[in-house]
This record gives structure tokens, C-alpha cells and sequence, in this order.
């Protein structure tokens, strides 16, 4: 049988495409649970709606996206944190604080897993690429310093000389980037909607 996939289904194909499966998968399975509907003349009319409205709604995704990473681009967040006279920290700063710092600074929230580097260990500036958007690469830069230096830190940034802060105390920040390609897809929910909202529309006429 024909169907119309309503929701991505393992192994028989994703949410939109037309593809043949057994009867008794289609009647039993996935036409009951509302993850598919038969291929029949008004649901193929339906399916064509529900394309459009898909990637219209991809393309609304992906400027959201794109608008998100713009915004967070170029953006700055300080931590104080304890550390040996080495720069290493004692502890480390997590890619959730740093998530959570971005949130304070920016107002945008962001799921840590977008933040591509590992835990900073050190003192120091780092630079962290964020995995968002599909035509803008941001990058935020986290500062790291000394437990209790925040205001003489200010004050050498003030005064032009925050490149000299760390001194020799550590060497550029180590970077530790993540080399993940993570595609962004429309969330399934958008794709559910717009398919129902097509088979009713077409139920209507």
C-alpha cells in the first residue's frame, strides 16, 4: 500500500515521503497511530499542501536559526573561578554554565550541546564556536580569570591591556573543539502540524 508518512518511521523512509509498505503494517501500524495516511487522490492533493507548508515552515526555521546566531555571535562571558598558580583551574567551566551564562548576557537560551568545546580548565580567553544556524557560524568568546581579579581584570581590559592580563600564567587557553556537523532539521512537531492541518483542509473540501 501506498501511504504518506506522517513521521519519520525507521527504515521505511521520513515525514512527507510517499512509500510502499505491507497492508497489515499500513491498517494495523501506522494509518491507526496517525503516523501515516493512505495515498489516495485527496491525501496526494493533501500531500502536496503539506509540502509547501513544510518548507515554508523550514525556511521560517532556519531564519529563526540563523537570526539566534547572529545574535549570540561575537558575544562575551566572564567567569571567576580558583586556580593553581599554573592557571589550571580547580574544577573546570561546563558547557551548561557556559549555556547559562550566554542566557544572562544574551537573553538567548541554548542547549549546551550546540557549544562546541569540552569543559575549560584553565585561565585564560576561548574561543567557542557554537553549532546554530544554517548560514552563520557564531562564536562566543569565554573569559576565564582568577577568583577575586574580576575588577582589576575590567580595569586592564578599560585600560587597553587585556591581552597582558594572564601574562606567562597560561599560554593562549588550550581549545578543545568538538570537529561535529549536526544538521538541522525541522522538529518533528512542525511537520506533524502541518500535516494535520492539510488532511483537515482537504477533509473540509
Amino acid at each position: 500500500m501506498k501511504v504518506i508518512l506522517l513521521q519519520d518511521i525507521y527504515k521505511h523512509g521520513v515525514a512527507g515521503e510517499v512509500v510502499d509498505v505491507a497492508n497489515g503494517f499500513a491498517r494495523n501500524y501506522l494509518i491507526p497511530r496517525k503516523m501515516a495516511v493512505q495515498a489516495t487522490k485527496n491525501s496526494l492533493r493533501a500531500h502536496k499542501k503539506l509540502t509547501e507548508r513544510v518548507e515554508a515552515r523550514r525556511a521560517q526555521y532556519d531564519n529563526m536559526l540563523n537570526e539566534v546566531a547572529r545574535q549570540i555571535d561575537g558575544a562575551e562571558i566572564i567567569f571567576e573561578r580558583r586556580a593553581a598558580s599554573t592557571g589550571k583551574l580547580f574544577g573546570s567551566v561546563t558547557n551548561q554554565e557556559m549555556a547559562d551564562e550566554l542566557l544572562a548576557v544574551t537573553g538567548v537560551d541554548i542547549n549546551r550541546r550546540r557549544i562546541s568545546i569540552q569543559n575549560i580548565r584553565e585561565l585564560g580567553t576561548h574561543a567557542v564556536p557554537v553549532r546554530i544556524g544554517t548560514d552563520v557560524n557564531p562564536n562566543i568568546t569565554a573569559i576565564v580569570i582568577r577568583e577575586g581579579e574580576l575588577a582589576e581584570f575590567l580595569a586592564a581590559r578599560e585600560a587597553g591591556k587585556a591581552d597582558e592580563f594572564f601574562g606567562d600564567e597560561v599560554e593562549g587557553g588550550e581549545e578543545y573543539v568538538e570537529e561535529i556537523v549536526e544538521e538541522v532539521e525541522v522538529p518533528e512537531e512542525v511537520v506533524v502540524e502541518a500535516a494535520a492541518e492539510a488532511v483537515a483542509e482537504e477533509d473540509a473540501e
